[in-house]
């Protein structure tokens, strides 16, 4: 097995070179990039002595867990992509962390980075999932994080609404999943105002009739959709012709409304008619001699006819 531990940093050419003049162990407090990408390496030993590490390249490697970096109090960035993870565990200690890459592994639920105050990145794409499985979020872990950059390709996600929250979004990239409800997403969409740029293609919800105008309107600041670029002129435009339409259908609900008030007043004016020629019984729909029948018959076609 192989682990990664300051032995295997200082057998490690690229360091070997940097570290002339210094004594090892004080070259590896200097060490703030450390990489050892593609190196089979299957766990993180101690390396608590690299305390001014700002970022870490495990990618490409057979890690299973993310351990032995509670010491990593300056880590800005974590490069963990296409290894052997399930879980997201023991990383609460990573303070100043803003980016975070864990795509390609096989994580069924986002979890447990409550603490990750600072995280701006989270990179999730292509997690090597069961069959019929999805990727999952905590929500009480969304509510923590304010993230601008969330990539969740490929992961058999048909749904969003649980990521609704991350108000500060900016880039968003959900391709090749199964999105299918465009109301639903424009619910969500409409709680990201800051939102500049987004990737859908490769989900249903691509096809749906004036899906990319819809998503337009709904998303104000956005400039590049699905990788093609929004022209300013062709945003007001379909602002302008949603806010034409909204306006004419709601002319058309008014008006049937004033015309049924209308007859109902003028049905109204034959039924007080139709009682004062008969005070004493009041006026009763079944109790009408036909030719009052008649004349409120006549009353009613008079109205509609007016209208």
């Amino acid at each position: 097995m192989v682990r990664l531990t300051v032995e295997l940093i200082g057998k490690s050419h690229n360091h070997f070179k940097k570290k002339r003049g210094l004594p090892f162990p004080e070259y590896l407090k200097t060490l703030t990039h450390l990489h050892f990408s593609n190196k089979n390496i299957e766990d993180i030993g101690d390396l608590s002595v690299c305390r001014n590490l700002t970022v870490l390249y495990l990618y490409d490697n057979q890690i299973s867990e993310i351990c032995n970096l509670n010491f990593a109090y300056n880590l800005t960035h974590l490069y963990m992509q296409n290894n052997n993870l399930t879980r997201i565990d023991n990383v609460s200690n990573l303070k100043k962390l803003t980016k975070l890459y864990l795509g390609g592994n096989k994580i069924a639920v986002v979890e447990g980075l409550n603490e990750l105050a600072e995280l701006k990145e989270l990179h999730l794409e292509n997690q090597r999932l069961a069959p019929g499985e999805k990727l999952l979020f905590d929500p009480m872990m969304l509510h923590a994080l304010s993230l601008c950059v969330l990539n969740i390709n490929n992961n058999n996600i048909d749904d969003v609404k649980d990521l609704t929250g991350l108000t500060e979004l900016q880039h968003f990239s959900a391709t090749d999943n199964r999105l299918d409800n465009i109301v639903d997403l424009e619910d969500v969409l409409s709680n990201w105002p800051n939102l500049v740029q987004m990737d859908l293609s490769g989900n249903p919800v691509c096809r749906k009739q004036k899906y990319r105008d819809r998503l337009i309107i709904v998303c104000k600041k956005l400039v590049i959709l699905d990788g093609k670029e929004i022209k300013e002129l062709t945003r007001q435009f379909l602002i302008n012709w949603k806010a034409s339409r909204e306006a004419k259908k709601n002319n058309n609900k008014h008006m049937p409304v004033k015309m049924n008030c209308q007859v109902c007043n003028q049905l109204e004016r034959g039924a007080q008619s139709l009682c004062a020629q008969s005070p004493a019984s009041g006026f009763r729909s079944d109790s009408l001699l036909p030719s009052q029948r008649e004349k409120l018959r006549s009353a009613f076609s008079a109205s509609v006819g007016q209208e």
